[in-house]
């Protein structure tokens, strides 16, 4: 693309050379001679005239000589500070694209234990299941209806719905309210099951099947739904580990080609300048110069008044006029 402007580049901003747009005026005689003004402020400091004058007069003839160049200071100046802004914002958004692609290298994929938590869920309800078939199994002689069974195992399963449950919650303030809550219906199954069990087993059988199937409904049924958030939970961060490395196979490419682009774009404007940059130290350089040469023929001046003033109370009337004539 050499030749051309790049996209998102300002216009090629042309370099204002003092040399080449600005030809100083010859100084005047009275100027050029160093003799002629030493002559000058002889004549000024021996006559009753201000030297005021004619110092305005060098500074104005010097204000006239540097107005131009002040101008095309102010010109590369300005032009200088555009580039200088357009050369920041990019050098912003570098830093910007750069913190950007730290910080998506630096996260990292979500814990996933989808395997174990699926094996765990299928074990919960695997004991469940094996629950349900055990009431079955102990309410058939009496209640051959397997509806009944079916109805007896989700009344002991009631803390299934349960929001939070008192044994997994840690720091749980416990009341009788709650504890009812929680365990009134698991229990009053878990009695009716031992009632039934007592007709057809043993009382040992019955009460050990009392106890067995009292905890299997207060812990199967929350492992089992706690299973079922896990693997909610998992089958997220499963979809956030995928849409985070398509992200970085996406993103990370077209951020660092932006990089790229920018710096390239960093560097012509660094190049357009360089000339602004040299241009404008030169016709500073310029009236630099102008103002030396202009306080040398002041002072020049303002010496030779000086002196011819404190020599001019001296000399006698006759000389001075003579002298005065003479020049």
């Amino acid at each position: 693309m050499s030749g051309s402007q790049l996209p998102g580049l300002p216009a090629q901003p042309t370099a204002i050379s003092s040399s080449a747009a600005y030809a100083p005026e010859p100084l005047p005689e009275w100027l050029a001679d160093a003799d002629f003004l030493r002559d000058e402020g002889v004549l000024f400091g021996l006559s009753e005239a201000r030297p005021d004058g004619k110092i305005s007069q060098i500074r104005a003839f010097f204000a006239r000589q540097t107005a131009p160049l002040t101008e095309l200071v102010d010109e590369n100046t300005e032009r200088i500070g555009e580039l200088n802004l357009f050369i920041e914002q990019r050098e912003n958004r570098i830093t910007t694209l750069r913190d950007q692609i730290s910080e998506l290298l630096d996260r990292e994929p979500h814990p996933n234990n989808l395997i174990r938590t699926v094996a765990s869920l299928v074990f919960s309800l695997g004991v469940c299941v094996g629950n349900f078939y055990l009431i079955d199994e102990t309410l058939r002689p009496l209640f051959p209806n397997r509806l009944i069974a079916v109805g007896i195992f989700l009344a002991g399963m009631f803390n299934l719905f349960s929001r939070t449950s008192f044994l997994y919650e840690e720091g749980a303030r416990l009341s009788v309210r709650r504890v009812l809550a929680e365990t009134g219906l698991p229990l009053a199954a878990s009695v009716f099951v031992l009632v039934q069990a007592l007709q057809s087993q043993s009382t040992s059988q019955a009460i050990a099947l009392f106890v067995f199937v009292f905890f299997l409904f207060l812990l199967a049924g929350n492992l089992f739904l706690s299973n079922l958030v896990t693997v909610q939970t998992d089958l997220t961060n499963l979809n956030a580990n995928r849409q985070l490395m398509q992200t970085k196979a996406q993103t990370l490419p077209i951020w660092e080609a932006e990089i790229d682009r920018l710096i390239h774009e960093v560097d012509t404007l660094r190049i357009r300048k360089w000339p602004l940059v040299t241009a404008l130290n030169h016709t500073q350089g310029q009236i630099t110069q102008l103002n030396t040469r202009r306080d040398e023929l002041v002072n020049l001046f303002v010496s030779e008044f000086d002196l011819a003033r404190s020599l001019r109370d001296r000399l006698p009337e006759q000389q001075r006029k003579a002298i005065l004539n003479y020049e």
